[in-house]
């Protein structure tokens, strides 16, 4: 009861903040509209005509295209695991260097977000993205013909800057799915993520033996060049046009849509959607409201955990597998060795073998498993305990590692497999259950705050998964199991599990 009456105070207190300006902006709109010669009572909205025009072979086709896009932000998020180590062998870079590099990408994408949302907002979805694969493109490129560490640095901060735009790709796809479908589409969706990781492992085993690092950045914007070519296709999002006071562009692509589906187009008059007006008044101290603010900071900490866990694991998979070539983890103390030349614990390392390689695409693998597995459980026992469950699941899992990782390969391999499908599955469900905990006017700029304590969380793993393990191993493992239980905690202290509760909620006394 006293969750019910917290809830119903925040979206009293929110719609009272918002309802002025909302009738303003709506009065202005209907205004605008008045000139369409219908009748004025036969209106109906985006998410109306989409959902009465279902999912179909427009879906399908934007599934492939912006699908395409995410594939290649994976891609070029996969590629620092495999570039960091063989830089620092050829270059002979500190592991704080190495670090870094990884590190300069995700400062990048972090501080691109407020520059993309604005340019979004103001000029498209669209054009964004892309601007997005253009510049994604080129400063890849560019990266691969890096002269030295200092230009390889600057090159792939903007790779990150342009990556930045990537979940542009995501909002425009969902605003096109029917609700229904929704949530299960856009989980679907990273399979494309899961995809563009093993393509970019399958291209490193093709091409670093022969070719070398630099010809493999050349080649993994590939999927960039492709997403550029099908952009003049790329529709515009229709909730952004009608927003805009293109109306007639909006029924345009409507149009489109419910021609490709084979369904008729909707009679009346277009529009604007009240969720689109609503969007627009979100505020980040509204998210510090005395009835949001445990759960803002427990979903900010979640999200840091869950990026700072994933990205662990994919960096550390290549740092076990190389040093698995000497049969041994270094376990040196760090006494400031990482900021020599030459790692006394690392001087014997080399390239990744061929066998380093295809266990590597192994544990890629384990995502689509971790995808699926996850939107089997979250449907049946709700997002709180699917996120509990997952994140005990991989702290246990990790627990192996201090026994497998010295004296099993085989073992080792499975030990990450099943913990890189976890960890991709706990992303998954934490992307399900954010946009539903927050109120419609709170929604954007909640998932937002909360994807940028992601970037902050993948900030800072690298010096532990790639400096700190080359010196400790077992305080590396430690710190890991230890965040993804502080983790599970904080999941069970949310306050809403599934759907149900939410109206719940919103609906009890």
């Amino acid at each position: 009861m006293e969750s019910s009456s917290g809830y119903q105070n925040l979206t009293e207190t929110v719609d009272r903040k918002i309802s002025n300006t909302f009738t303003a902006k709506r009065q202005a709109q209907d205004f605008e509209m008045s000139n369409v010669t219908v009748v004025p009572d036969e209106t109906y909205t985006v998410a109306q005509a989409v959902d009465a025009f279902g999912f179909g072979k427009f879906q399908v086709k934007l599934s492939l295209f912006t699908g395409l896009c995410w594939m290649a932000d994976s891609m070029e998020t996969t590629i620092l695991s495999i570039l960091s180590p063989t830089l620092h062998y050829e270059w002979q870079i500190t592991l704080f260097q190495e670090a870094l590099v990884t590190t300069i990408v995700f400062l990048g994408m972090m501080l691109s977000l407020p520059f993309w949302g604005s340019f979004s907002d103001k000029f498209g979805r669209k054009p964004a993205l892309t601007l997005c694969s253009v510049l994604l493109f080129y400063f890849g490129i560019l990266s691969s013909m890096s002269p030295n560490y200092t230009w390889l640095l600057i090159l792939r901060g903007l790779v990150g800057f342009a990556i930045g735009c990537s979940p542009q790709s995501v909002t425009l796809y969902a605003e096109f799915l029917p609700c229904k479908q929704r949530a299960k589409c856009v989980v679907l969706l990273d399979c494309f993520w899961a995809l563009g990781a093993c393509f970019e492992v399958l291209l490193a085993l093709i091409v670093m033996p022969t070719l070398g690092w630099k010809w493999l950045l050349v080649l993994s914007t590939a999927p960039l060049l492709g997403f550029a070519c099908v952009c003049p296709w790329l529709p515009e999002s229709a909730r952004y046009l009608v927003a805009s006071g293109q109306t007639d562009k909006a029924i345009d692509t409507l149009k489109k849509v419910a021609h490709d589906n084979g369904k008729p187009m909707l009679l009346g008059r277009l529009v604007v959607d009240d969720i689109v007006l609503e969007e627009k008044n979100g505020r980040f101290t509204d998210l510090l409201l005395p009835q949001l603010r445990v759960t803002s900071i427990l979903l900010w900490f979640i999200w840091l955990v869950c990026a700072f866990c994933y990205y662990g694991i994919v960096l550390m998979s290549t740092g076990l597998f190389e040093s698995g070539n000497n049969n041994r983890i270094c376990s040196a103390n760090l006494d400031g060795d990482i900021f020599k030349t030459v790692q006394t614990c690392t001087a014997e390392s080399h390239y990744l073998t061929t066998h380093d390689y295809i266990d590597l695409l192994w544990t890629t693998l384990a995502e689509f498993p971790g995808i699926f597995a996850t939107i089997y459980v979250i449907d049946r026992f709700g997002r709180k305990i699917t996120l509990v469950f997952q994140f005990t699941m991989f702290a246990i899992n990790l627990i192996f590692l201090f026994q497998f990782a010295k004296n099993s390969r085989v073992l080792l391999t499975i030990t990450l497999f099943f913990a890189r499908g976890i960890i991709a599955g706990v992303f998954q469900a934490v992307y399900v259950y954010t946009p539903e905990i927050y109120p419609t006017p709170l929604r954007t700029i909640g998932v937002g705050t909360c994807s940028a304590m992601a970037r902050l969380g993948a900030m800072v793993t690298p010096y532990i998964a790639q400096v700190l393990l080359k010196s400790s191993f077992t305080t590396s493992i430690i710190i890991y199991i230890t965040a993804a239980l502080l983790a599970a905690i904080a999941s069970s202290l949310l306050p809403i599990n599934n759907e149900r509760n939410v109206k719940e909620y919103t609906e009890k006394d």
